[in-house]
């Protein structure tokens, strides 16, 4: 598997395995940034905390990130404000923007070294400037002092720009090494069962009062049904050497709009984005290529690598309560493209909850939150999807089927991995398991 810079540029001792059975107020699944974020607040307020990781800390998701730390998430406002007024989405902005504040105040305080800087971020358009002027004033409405501007530093002309002021960036994987020094994290310990309050990894248990799923994609289907509220996108990240230096950071919003910012003596350019499983009829890498060549002649290739996220039908995370039948389960997931910022919020909210300092029965961030049109629609979608591609291969018996539900698999040519449509597990060319949500290699089947 390709490694980012992140992955490049840091090294981390490697935690033992769990091999017996312990006890802990609160067992984490998922050593990425929610689960080692939440696990480093609980652990401030007094909780016992085990963390438990599939393979090592930050290789999920954390490793794939772009690491911004942003409130500008797309074209989010707008949306949010159609469907939940301006209360739900100056909660949103304000959750997230408060996040930018907690790892400035955690790195200062836990002298980490991890790149941090403030800058500006941006979301542009070559088209009609029309969604960023509606952006631009939702996002006022819900308290963020956003600016249009046809000005940035990008060398492509805009019809528009939307500047969101006092962002941030940084090393994610710094961050995270040092943060998960001082907590107890078990590596190589894959769940492979749950019941009630004992979680079951291959070597050992560990009996908690509440549980936390920070794993990405939860992995038990009841109760939540998460399988049915996720779907999976995947995107591509080129890294490149001697192209020009950004201090802030852009999102195009256009269908082939790319993803800008620098990261020491590299420049990154996301974008590519498509549905896990979903065939390639080009090489994003390719795309992306040409994109720099057109840009920064001189520029070339250092590194390249790509990222999967999941997606909700509102696009808003699921973080709170696992489930209502689950009162001592915990679920933070369905970030989208926002990661970083999303698992600060999660950690939160989370440990507040917990703590019994929060009731998130009326936050927009409720997984048992009732949904909007858009979300029913986006729901009822993803639904047909997934019984088109599972019913697509229902004949053939030679194709490799998922082993989370079944679902037929895809083969991607870019990365040769199998890919599941349904809810994007994936695996190597050998049927051995790059992530979930299934739980087991192909020919464990």
């Amino acid at each position: 598997m390709p490694k980012s810079i992140w992955e490049k540029n840091t090294a981390m001792s490697e935690r033992n395995r769990l091999e017996k059975d312990i006890k802990a107020d609160i067992c984490i699944i998922g050593a990425g940034m929610a689960g080692i974020l939440a696990g480093y607040m609980l652990q401030k307020r007094g909780f016992d905390v085990v963390i438990l990781e599939a393979e090592h800390i930050g290789s999920g998701q954390t490793r794939g990130t772009t690491a911004k730390i942003t409130s500008q998430h797309g074209l989010i406002y707008s949306r949010l404000y159609k469907n939940f007024g301006s209360a739900g989405a100056w909660q949103y902005a304000s959750a997230n923007e408060s996040a930018i504040d907690a790892y400035e105040q955690i790195i200062h305080e836990e002298h980490i070294s991890c790149d941090f800087k403030r800058c500006a971020s941006y979301l542009y358009t070559q088209k009609s400037p029309e969604s960023l002027e509606k952006e631009a004033e939702a996002a006022r409405i819900s308290g963020i002092p956003a600016r249009l501007t046809k000005e940035i530093e990008l060398p492509m002309d805009v019809s528009a720009a939307l500047e969101f002021p006092n962002q941030a960036s940084f090393h994610p994987l710094k961050f995270l090494y040092a943060l998960s020094e001082n907590l107890t994290v078990f590596e190589n310990s894959r769940v492979v069962d749950i019941h009630g309050r004992s979680v079951k990894t291959g070597h050992g248990k560990v009996w908690a009062k509440y549980i936390i799923f920070a794993c990405h994609f939860p992995f038990v289907n009841i109760p939540g049904y998460y399988f049915m509220r996720l779907y999976q996108e995947r995107s591509y990240v080129l890294a490149l050497k001697q192209a020009m230096k950004l201090e802030n950071y852009y999102y195009g919003i256009d269908s082939d709009g790319l993803s800008f910012r620098s990261a020491g003596n590299d420049l990154l350019i996301s974008g590519g984005n498509h549905r896990a499983g979903a065939g390639l009829s080009e090489s994003p890498y390719r795309l992306h290529s040409e994109t720099a060549a057109k840009l920064w002649p001189d520029a070339f290739t250092s590194a390249h690598w790509s990222a999967q996220d999941c997606m909700s039908p509102d696009g808003i995370p699921y973080i709170g309560h696992f489930s209502k039948k689950k009162p001592n389960w915990y679920v933070a997931t369905g970030f989208g493209k926002w990661g970083m910022s999303s698992s600060m919020v999660s950690a939160k909210i989370l440990s507040n909850l917990i703590s019994g300092h929060g009731d998130i029965q009326r936050d927009i961030f409720y997984p048992q939150r009732e949904l909007c049109a858009e979300a029913m629609t986006g729901y009822l979608k993803n639904g047909l999807h997934t019984v088109k591609d599972f019913s697509k291969y229902l004949i053939p018996k030679h194709r490799k089927v998922c082993t989370h539900l079944g679902c037929p698999l895809t083969w991607n040519p870019e990365e040769e991995t199998y890919e599941c449509p349904c809810h994007g597990s994936r695996f190597d060319s050998e049927g051995h398991l790059i992530s979930g949500p299934a739980q087991k290699n192909l020919h464990c089947q």
